[in-house]
């Protein structure tokens, strides 16, 4: 993987777009920090979209789960969460 810095990136950036188009990663560096990169784009998704199963209930009809039952207060939880912080 190559590592370039944003000036010469914007100097030379034909030059780094046609090393994606072969394939390179070129990782983005601001000073010493990785700030991005630039990969080539892949020909087939990682993700598929499907449609639902025929027998599928429409979203707006599904049932959703009742309010958790639980004991405490969560302004008092959060309260006592942020004077641990101070």
């Amino acid at each position: 993987m190559k590592q370039v810095g944003i000036a010469e990136l914007k100097s030379r950036l034909s030059e780094y777009i046609r090393a994606v188009r072969r394939g390179e990663i070129i990782s983005v560096m601001d000073r010493e920090t990785p700030v991005g990169q630039i990969v080539p784009v892949r020909e087939k998704s990682a993700f598929r979209i499907r449609n639902p199963a025929p027998d599928a209930p429409p979203p707006n009809r599904l049932q959703l789960p009742g309010p958790a039952a639980v004991k405490m207060d969560v302004v008092e939880l959060l309260l006592e969460e942020r004077q641990g912080h101070r």
